[in-house]
């Protein structure tokens, strides 16, 4: 499965242990996971702005991310009922590189539930329905 992982579940799985961590390693260990230039630059915004963490350690995340993964384009934009031009762009990246899940903790992109063919789904969601296919 195609996973793509916003960035509040990418900077909570880095500034913390839990669930977000759980579904971060778990996407890289089983799964295909996709990531954009967009997400890794509002990644490195929120790692240094929100979280306050050092130039080297958010280097590191970021060059981890972009290994094994596949990279895709936000553009073209999807037509998706989104306020937030940062949040069109995520779903668009999901959608242009083929993710079969958007894992988000956004409440206003959960409210989608689809686009397209992407499913949106929270962590918790991400993490029961990944933890049935090893039963």
């Amino acid at each position: 499965m195609r996973v793509f992982l916003d960035t509040n579940v990418l900077a909570s799985a880095t500034a913390a242990r839990g669930l977000c961590a759980d579904v971060l390693r778990t996407a890289f260990e089983f799964h295909n996971v996709v990531v954009s230039d967009e997400l890794l630059q509002e990644l490195r915004r929120v790692l240094r702005d929100k979280f306050h963490a050092p130039a080297d350690a958010i280097a590191e995340v970021v060059w981890l991310l972009g290994q094994d993964t596949i990279e895709a384009r936000s553009v073209p934009l999807a037509d998706v009922p989104l306020k937030d031009p940062a949040d069109i762009a995520i779903v668009s990246a999901a959608i242009n590189g083929g993710a079969d899940v958007l894992v988000t903790g956004d409440k206003e992109v959960l409210a989608l539930k689809r686009a397209g063919t992407l499913k949106i789904i929270s962590p918790r969601q991400f993490w029961d329905m990944v933890r049935g296919q090893f039963k």
